[in-house]
């Protein structure tokens, strides 16, 4: 017992491995059998990311909405903006196709001129009745077609901005899907099996090119957008990093081995999603990518020590045992510390981001165990490395790179800092160019036809991203009072005027069609009534959604007449444009609704996204000084030392301001996509400097602590490792820039350039700085090395070997 006290803690840990081999193996097989099994409970999202936490404000106002009139997001829309449409073959084909897709139970109600109504007074029942628009059985002539054209356009400003656009001459059809799918699986299948193939029938049938686009349709292409991508960039990184792998190594077995590890490591994680019953969001999707761009600096680093150790003394045994005891620590700190840069969003009370933090944490510190333990057993069984397996380890390339490093480093430490200063400097500016961007489409897809969809029904209707506001009159049937309904539309006309804004639809609009129709269709009418007319049309009004299985202003008061709800659609626009155009309905809202007597809600997916990204933004600093503390404290326990904090954080800090630069002047927003940059680059890039340090204590110790030695000795000892990573990382990250969506590109872009710039601040800026400050490093490092002895003690024969 007293023998086991004795020896290190990673020298115990590697006797442990070697030799209990096969029941290690068995283990990691087994947890492997296990969540593998839990696959089967993964789902994807169905929804679009909620940046914000559930007791948010906004998401209670959300949520709340929800609860009172259901889903708002349900709504496709279908146009065309085709002179062919008014003809009666395109015409007849439309009707075919607009019943086709009535008759199935996924869809709620269809507003569309094939089926349109229009309101016509009952005297005899002082009521309105809806009518047919159309008489099918003249539809077969292309006069008649001609009429409706032209009657739609002059004669039915209530459907102005929902069925047509009078100024170009689009159509478009309102599809309302059940409210209960709109969320589910089910609605995957409708528009992928149901949907999609009858527009394609149309098109195929008549020549006229569809524009379809609404939430749920966007929603589900997007979606299938992201599962393909997965595929994608597993395949991909998974291929370039083994052949860089095998590149640097030219070793089949070493590859092969590597390539096993990262795959379990692959699969541990979409277990652990499965385990915990977390949906595939588009952060969770990147996870399983990321584990194979961690994991493979993983191997390098741990093989690369056993061929060194082996070129060392020739000893199998005793180079197994060393991968472990003389890396384990540095390795664990680097995987701690990337970890770290991916838990911080844990803290941000974001469920989207929680679930990313910590799958994507747990994953790295699973993967950390695999490489650990399966790279020495396995290599247990193989025959010695061969010389060609060894040769990368003198190539030309790499020789005359370390040499040009500790060129700079021994000769040109001034110049080194000039450039550190000036490319501070000048990437503040840039950073302060930084803008931020709240839009719902900007990362989707853009050379995608429904992105293209999208455009089209912004140009041509103002937009599809819905923005809902509900007008509690704090009385029950206070809607209909003429009074309430002025206000509305003294509202209303302040929406219209927002150029990003679609025309509203409300109650309203059902009113102002009441008094034309009251007075025999004439658009002239098409107002509010007067005080004197109130009575009798308000009256019909109310007597004609009594009815309301299939009326379209259903969702537009509650059960008690008691809340309004006008919907309005918005443009693709930033979080500074949006925060303008709150504050211009604001402003109207606080001057024509008392709070006493109105309570207003401002709410829809478009806010609730935008409020989201502000979120982001105002917890970002938050999230990166949390990960910059937690990985400081790593610092602290394995150096005890805080000037050794300091050295080890400014090469790390200088890269991101780099990054923040570069955004700056490329105009690359801030925005949920690229705000993961800087947490995730800092973890990974503070790895190489972990590597750094924990070898230059050990050449202190071989060196008698004579400074400038240790610190050269580090450089060609580790210098080789750090550079193979990064140029993993670098290629890793940059499979990302493959992706259809704009977010994604900018995430990997921005992370290959920000290691990039790591990697050389670590080579070059880092052991300047310890040189610099050689004399009082020294000293710490002789304080701590009997504390830090009691996690990386060499044995006997690792001491002679040294000296």
């Amino acid at each position: 017992m007293k023998k086991k006290l004795k020896v290190g803690f990673w020298e115990f840990i590697a006797r442990i491995v070697l030799k209990n081999r096969v029941v290690i193996l068995g283990i990691i097989v087994l947890i492997t059998i296990f969540l593998a099994l839990q696959w089967k409970n993964i789902q994807f999202s169905f929804t679009e990311a909620n940046l914000l936490p559930d007791n948010h404000i906004v998401n209670k106002e959300y949520n709340a909405f929800l609860d009172k009139f259901g889903e708002e997001g349900n709504l496709i829309v279908v146009g065309v903006k085709n002179d062919a449409f008014f003809t009666p073959k395109a015409f007849a084909a439309w009707n075919k196709l607009m019943s086709e897709i009535k008759a199935q139970k996924e869809v709620d109600l269809i507003v569309s001129i094939s089926d349109l109504k229009k309101l016509q007074k009952n005297d005899s029942l002082k009521t309105f009745e809806l009518v047919p628009f159309v008489d099918q059985s003249k539809t077969v002539s292309k006069a008649y077609l001609d009429t409706i054209k032209k009657d739609l356009f002059l004669n039915m400003p209530f459907y102005e901005g929902l069925l047509f656009n009078k100024k170009n001459g689009t159509i478009r059809s309102a599809i309302y899907l059940d409210k209960e799918i709109v969320n589910t699986a089910q609605r995957k299948d409708y528009i992928v099996n149901d949907f999609i193939p009858k527009i394609e029938a149309f098109e195929k049938e008549t020549g006229i090119d569809l524009r379809v686009s609404g939430m749920p349709y966007i929603r589900t292409l997007n979606a299938m957008s992201i599962m393909n991508e997965i595929s994608l960039f597993i395949g991909v990184s998974l291929l370039l990093t083994s052949l860089i792998f095998f590149f640097f190594f030219r070793s089949f077995r070493a590859t092969l081995i590597a390539i096993l590890i990262v795959i379990i490591g692959v699969m541990w994680t979409f277990g652990l999603l499965g385990l915990f019953n977390y949906q595939i969001t588009v952060l969770t999707a990147i996870v399983p990518t990321l584990v194979i761009v961690i994991g493979i600096p993983n191997c390098i680093f741990l093989t690369n020590k056993y061929q060194q150790e082996y070129i060392a003394h020739g000893n199998k045994a005793r180079a197994l045992q060393r991968v472990i005891t003389k890396v384990g620590t540095a390795t664990l700190m680097t995987n701690l510390t990337t970890a770290a840069g991916f838990a911080t969003f844990i803290i941000t009370n974001s469920e989207l981001l929680k679930e990313f933090g910590i799958i994507s944490s747990l994953s790295i510190v699973a993967l950390f165990f695999l490489c650990l333990i399966i790279i020495p057993i396995y290599y247990s069984y193989q025959p010695v490395p061969q010389e060609k397996h060894l040769r990368h380890l003198s190539r030309n390339y790499t020789k005359v790179f370390m040499a040009w490093i500790e060129k700079m480093v021994k000769y040109n430490r001034r110049h080194v800092y000039l450039v550190a200063v000036f490319l501070f400097l000048i990437s503040t500016i840039g950073a302060l160019k930084i803008k931020t961007s709240g839009s719902l489409i900007e990362d989707m897809p853009q050379n995608t036809g429904f992105y293209q969809d999208i455009l089209f029904f912004e140009k041509e209707f103002d937009g599809i991203m819905p923005l809902e506001i509900t007008i509690d009159t704090k009385r029950k049937k206070g809607v209909m009072k003429l009074s309430t309904l002025r206000k509305m539309d003294e509202l209303q006309k302040t929406i219209e005027e927002v150029p990003e804004l679609s025309k509203p639809i409300s109650i309203l609009n059902l009113v102002k069609y009441s008094k034309q129709a009251y007075y025999n269709g004439n658009p002239e009418y098409y107002s509010l009534p007067t005080s004197q007319e109130q009575s009798f049309i308000l009256g019909y009004a109310k007597n004609a959604t009594k009815s309301t299985q299939n009326n379209i202003m259903k969702s537009y008061v509650d059960s008690t007449g008691q809340v309004a709800r006008i919907t309005t659609f918005m443009r693709d626009i930033g979080t500074g444009n949006m925060a303008t155009i709150e504050n211009t309905l604001w402003t109207k809202i606080n001057k024509i609704f008392p709070s006493d007597r109105y309570k207003v809600v401002m709410t829809g997916k478009a806010l609730v996204f935008e409020k989201g990204t502000k979120y982001l933004l105002d917890n970002l600093l938050m999230s990166l000084l949390f990960a910059v503390f937690l990985i400081s404290l790593l610092m602290v326990f394995m150096f005890r030392s805080f000037k050794m904090v300091v050295v080890s954080l400014i090469p790390n800090l200088l890269p991101l301001m780099i990054t923040a630069g570069l955004m700056g002047y490329f105009g690359i927003p801030l925005k949920p996509s690229t705000i993961l940059v800087f947490s995730i680059a800092f973890g990974l890039s503070v790895d190489d400097t972990i590597h750094f340090l924990a070898q230059y204590r050990q050449e202190l110790t071989r060196n008698n602590w004579k400074i400038k030695r240790s610190v050269f000795a580090t450089i060609r000892e580790s210098g080789l490792s750090m550079f193979y990573t990064s140029v993993v990382l670098f290629s890793g990250f940059s499979v990302f820039m493959l992706s259809e969506f704009g977010g994604t590109v900018a995430l990997g872009g921005l992370i290959a350039i920000t290691l990039a710039f790591g990697m050389l601040s670590n080579l070059m800026l880092l052991p300047c700085l310890v040189l610099t400050l050689n004399k009082s490093l020294a000293n710490k490092q002789e304080f701590i090395e009997p504390k830090i002895d009691i996690l990386n003690k060499p044995d006997k024969e690792t001491e002679n070997s040294d000296k």
